[in-house]
């Protein structure tokens, strides 16, 4: 059978650790969509391990795939499988011959675009990410199974490299020179390339996403599907422009992967909720606290916010360690939002929810909630098809009480009944609005403090 995880929110919602929470009982870990833009925290056996690309199960043992969805930095790749050899692991992971390979050119124009771009910029990570999407849809990508056949991959890049080249050098007017020149080398490209396909050979790594985790179904293995980043910065169902360049959402995990939607859909669908908001980049957020200079538009820490809401915004941040993975960028954070989460919920079709960080709000009078929106005078309960519409739109909050400071360890040895009364009853009503059943409750960064009341895999 199959789980899907997928963040309700806009990335950084805890998915690697619920990932780790289910790998007991899965099998392969597979992720659908992105690259190593995606950072994740796992903590295993008191150890932390940063992830980017490489998926969360591979820490515990399990087959990690990356499907056809994904956009692979081979350089990134193998750091990260160096490292974790390093620290004693070997992790077993397979790499979709289907997807795409993101090369140095995609770098250097990523940043380049993005600065161009100015109040547009979707707040990218640089990594290449987005015009290597731009290029897979352009059909003039290079794939991972490319890099297997030196013919085929001189083949694409003569014909791509060219292209690149007059764009940074004749568009945007770079100057190519040092690394950047080699960015846009035929010859270093293809050496560099070529290696790299070598070596994913000679660890057996690529394979046909969609056949390699059908058999593993229908060997009655159970096998675990990872969106990466968050519901409202998908391309189609996001905030657009402010997104990702692909489909974290559950549609994408039939595409991404190669299975079918009915293998997808007759398992459960998971949408993972942090208590609260944050995210990294611009665009919209009506239950923002506070601001973060650069990504809150319009941000003027003298006029656009109350010293209050600084505080408490800064609060948050340094409780819960809102600052990116692979960036250090601070988020921007804000209170739960229940029409971005209601949005989601229909997106993605959440059989269940695993709800993380409640500790973080821990010691505040009260909690918020944006229940709806104010939208042009009318109360919405959903988030506006478009950005321009979204950011018209202004909070209406429900207040409730407050939960004490509690030792987090012994409420996840004790089960649900240990979680304070208030906390309880927010959770519920989260769970209520939603129509999802509470699956597992995140009171701490660790597997083993987490709250489980039912397992995906309970009925498999």
């Amino acid at each position: 059978m199959t789980v899907t995880i997928v963040g309700s929110q806009l990335g950084d919602e805890g998915k690697g650790g619920v990932v780790d929470l289910y790998g007991d009982a899965t099998d392969v870990v597979a992720r659908y969509q992105g690259g190593d833009n995606a950072g994740h925290t796992v903590v295993h056996d008191g150890e932390k391990y940063k992830l980017s690309l490489v998926p969360s199960g591979a820490v515990r043992g399990k087959i990690g795939v990356l499907g056809n969805g994904c956009v692979v930095n081979p350089e990134t790749l193998f750091a990260e499988i160096d490292k974790l050899r390093e620290r004693g692991l070997e992790p077993d992971v397979r790499v979709a011959q289907r997807a795409h390979a993101i090369l140095p050119y995609h770098r250097v124009l990523d940043g380049i675009e993005e600065d161009e771009k100015a109040d547009l910029a979707a707040g990218t990570t640089g990594r290449g990410i987005g015009p290597t999407y731009e290029d897979k849809m352009g059909r003039r990508g290079v794939r991972i199974g490319d890099l297997l056949d030196p013919e085929v991959l001189r083949d694409r890049l003569e014909y791509v490299v060219p292209q690149k080249r007059a764009l940074a050098k004749d568009v945007f007017g770079v100057t190519l020179e040092g690394e950047a020149a080699e960015a846009f080398d035929i010859e270093h490209l293809f050496e560099t390339y070529r290696e790299y396909g070598e070596r994913l050979a000679e660890e057996n790594m690529a394979v046909d996403s969609g056949t390699f985790l059908q058999e593993r179904i229908d060997a009655g293995q159970n096998v675990l599907l990872e969106g990466a980043q968050g519901t409202s910065i998908d391309i189609d169902h996001g905030v657009y422009p402010y997104v990702t360049s692909s489909n974290p959402t559950a549609g994408g995990a039939a595409v991404g992967t190669g299975l079918a939607p009915t293998v997808v859909g007759q398992g459960d669908i998971v949408g993972i909720v942090k208590a609260y908001l944050s995210r990294v980049g611009t665009g919209p957020l009506p239950t923002e606290l506070g601001g973060v200079e650069g990504q809150t538009p319009n941000y003027d820490a003298a006029e656009g916010t109350t010293e209050a809401d600084e505080e408490l915004a800064t609060y948050i941040r340094d409780e819960g360690g809102e600052y990116g993975t692979v960036t250090g960028r601070p988020r921007r954070v804000g209170w739960l939002d229940m029409p971005m989460l209601r949005h989601a919920a229909r997106a993605n079709g959440f059989t269940g929810l695993a709800i993380n960080h409640i500790d973080v709000l821990a010691g505040l009078e009260e909690v918020n909630v944006g229940h709806s929106y104010d939208f042009d005078g009318e109360e919405v309960f959903t988030v506006p098809p478009t950005t321009e519409q979204w950011a018209r739109c202004e909070a209406n909050y429900r207040t409730f009480e407050g939960w004490p400071e509690v030792d987090w360890q012994a409420v996840a040895d004790n089960g649900y009944e240990s979680i304070p009364e208030n906390a309880r009853t927010y959770l519920e009503y989260i769970a209520a609005e939603l129509d999802a059943d509470l699956y597992a409750i995140g009171v701490g960064p660790g597997r083993e403090e987490t709250v489980v009341l039912e397992s995906p895999y309970d009925d498999a």
